[in-house]
């Protein structure tokens, strides 16, 4: 069954994800912001997403971009989730996830590190 949670909590959930990540690796994050969106885009399967150029594909004509976006998908999460428990851990793993993309770390690479 689904959990039930306002769009105000779940964001703060997020923002919380994101106190938990060391300070050395959020200061290496470039141009990029973290928004909450209530659903993927029509027929994506998707808890989050990450739109952008990743820092390892930036070459010296970066310049004048808009920001990268990492989007966290509240439904789908709730969704898959049956306490508001399986919620917070769902939504750290999903930031994490996503920032590593940023990162330039692959989906088969997360996977590898236990990050499916």
């Amino acid at each position: 069954m689904a959990v039930e949670m306002s769009r105000d909590r779940f964001e703060e959930l997020v923002g919380e994800a994101l106190d938990e990540v060391p300070e050395e690796l959020l200061g290496l994050m470039s141009n990029v912001v973290i928004l909450v969106e209530d659903d993927p885009p029509p027929g994506e399967d998707l808890l989050g997403l990450y739109e952008g150029h990743s820092l390892t594909s930036r070459g010296w004509d970066y310049s004048g971009v808009l920001p990268d976006r990492i989007l966290i998908y509240r439904n789908p999460i709730l969704a898959i989730c049956d306490t508001d428990d399986d919620v917070v851990e769902e939504v750290a793993v999903t930031v994490v996830h996503e920032i590593a993309h940023h990162f330039g770390i692959d989906d088969e690479r997360l996977h590898a590190l236990g990050w499916g």
